[in-house]
């Protein structure tokens, strides 16, 4: 649409075919709302007290899974290390509780201890332009390996893996012991860390893929075995149901259901009484041969809605057994992300993934998914920060040179803008919002069942590509407030503003830029002043957070 003449009181303007209209001048205001129009109108209805079907939304909703073979690079070794601690530390500013930390996963079943080694030494395979940073294929530890838990935030809680992949009970038994030894020192009671769980098996319906059990493996088969090695464990790490207890399942898939260990007798066995938490990971692809994952495909609202309702079955039954329920995400829901095997190039390290994080995480909040555990790990491509510096690519693993010191990556900003989201009240209840756009979500969050924030994520992929095709698209959204309480009639709101979807960098949340030494915040903060009965526009690939 083009000016072609402006009078005092008269704007002439042509529409994209060419034809000539004249509409009143009524000022800038006037202007500055007919340019909005021209943007598609979404009206979305927003409760201002909390629907009855209003999940909890825990603090820790955003928390990280880390590979356990790179541990003490996450940790510190002879101090805590300085970039993980201010990463998680703003994180904790926010909602009042450090994310929750589970170390373990892959590596989680090829782990060792030894009387003989003090902290860990671990064996890697060569790295390549698929797997740049691969898992260790062996990690021999001693008791110093689990005492760097006391470089984690006051306040963490954690979960600790053991080897049930080896199938022997002794190491299980060593690990276990070693792990509360850990938690039961000065340096770490000092540093007010708390074990929660002990998970007991990494993705053991896998088992049969990897070697690690037959090829004919059944899940029959698993219950006994857990049990087998769970036992001993639970005795002698002397578990209990009022301190550290187990965590259940931590399956990779749909191949082992957690509906078929609770129907074969898991949960009244002995070690499966312990269990207080039922654990799934999911990813939304694989990369582990490479392969051509598009970005566009990706950030796919319909994508993640599929991607987690399958869980549904589940979720019941383990809140119907009274049992939380985490899902880790890039490894599972006790781990989860983007694309397995660390990630996918243009896909699991941009900007686009930021947006699927907050989508996919609040998504899995409104479905009664207590925590995302996010997997981690050195030089994984869907990483939120990088804890050290990169002497190769994460990319196709050629060296870089001078190396690339510890940064945050665009995902970062989700954890950011979802912590803002749920605050620190301890109160917070979720609902999503119907929004009749195949390309925008939307969220609100409660306090002490009154509506305080809204969050929109316009998940339409605007791409370094797209430059030049055309004007970049967005929505208008129109707020009608349902209830008998007052309407408020401003708000106030920050952006994550994103320039394209497939950047890697140079994204900022209110204003501010995370993409520093420290990982502390640059820049001031920009709040926008949110006029409710004109609505919001929202830009493609672009989220905004809404204070009432």
């Amino acid at each position: 649409m083009v000016v072609t003449d402006v009078a005092s009181r008269i704007l002439a303007l042509r529409d994209p075919s060419g034809n000539l209209f004249v509409v009143m001048y009524l000022g800038l205001k006037f202007f500055a709302l007919f340019c909005a129009a021209s943007a598609s109108a979404l009206d979305v209805s927003l409760p201002l007290s909390a629907p009855s079907a209003a999940q909890e939304l825990s603090q820790t909703l955003i928390s990280f899974s880390l590979e356990q073979d790179r541990w003490p690079d996450w940790a510190g070794v002879d101090s805590r290390n300085e970039f993980t601690y201010s990463a998680l530390k703003n994180l904790a500013d926010i909602t009042g509780i450090p994310p929750k930390i589970r170390v373990g996963a892959n590596s989680e079943d090829h782990t060792v201890w030894s009387p003989t080694v003090t902290i860990s030494q671990a064996s890697f395979p060569p790295p390549n332009t698929i797997t740049p940073y691969p898992e260790a294929t062996s990690i021999v530890v001693g008791d110093g390996y689990y005492a760097l838990s006391q470089f984690m935030l006051p306040g963490t809680h954690m979960t600790w893996g053991v080897n049930f992949g080896l199938d022997n009970v002794t190491n299980a038994v060593n690990m276990a012991k070693s792990i509360i030894k850990a938690f039961g020192s000065a340096a770490v009671k000092q540093a007010q860390v708390t074990l929660d769980l002990m998970e007991v098996g990494n993705e053991a319906d896998l088992y049969k893929n990897n070697g690690l059990r037959p090829s004919n493996w059944t899940v029959q088969q698993y219950v006994n075995d857990w049990i087998a090695i769970s036992g001993p464990v639970a005795q002698a790490a002397d578990l209990n149901p009022q301190g550290v207890t187990l965590q259940g399942a931590s399956f990779a898939g749909q191949g082992f259901k957690v509906s078929q260990i609770i129907d074969l007798g898991i949960l009244s066995s002995a070690p499966g009484k312990l269990i207080t938490t039922i654990s799934q990971h999911r990813y939304s692809g694989a990369f582990c041969s490479g392969g051509d994952f598009p970005l566009i495909s990706f950030m796919s609202k319909a994508s993640v809605r599929s991607n987690l309702t399958l869980w549904k079955p589940d979720i019941t039954t383990a809140h119907s057994l009274g049992l939380r329920y985490i899902l880790g995400i890039a490894t599972s829901l006790s781990e989860t992300g983007s694309i397995a095997c660390h990630g996918a190039p243009g896909v699991s390290n941009t900007a686009g993934a930021a947006l699927w994080v907050i989508d996919y995480a609040l998504q899995a909040a409104s479905l009664g998914i207590t925590e995302t555990f996010f997997h981690e790990g050195i030089g994984f491509k869907y990483n939120f920060f990088q804890p050290i510096s990169l002497n190769r690519s994460t990319i196709d693993g050629s060296p870089l040179n001078p190396p690339q010191p510890a940064r945050v990556q665009p995902s970062y900003y989700a954890a950011i803008l979802v912590a803002t989201f749920i605050g620190n009240s301890g109160s917070t209840r979720i609902v999503e919002l119907a929004v009749s756009d195949s390309n925008v979500s939307g969220y609100a969050a409660f306090e002490n069942g009154v509506l305080k924030r809204a969050v929109f994520i316009n998940l339409h992929a605007w791409l370094a590509s797209s430059e030049g095709t055309g004007s970049r698209p967005s929505v208008q959204i129109g707020f009608n407030f349902t209830s008998n309480a007052t309407i408020p009639q401003s708000a106030k709101a920050k952006r994550l503003e994103i320039q394209h979807a497939d950047d890697l960098q140079g994204l900022t949340f209110g204003g501010q830029s995370y993409e520093t030494s420290n990982a502390q915040p640059s820049g001031g903060v920009v709040e926008e002043t949110v006029d409710l009965q004109q609505g919001i526009e929202l830009s493609a690939t672009e989220a905004i957070l809404i204070a009432f």
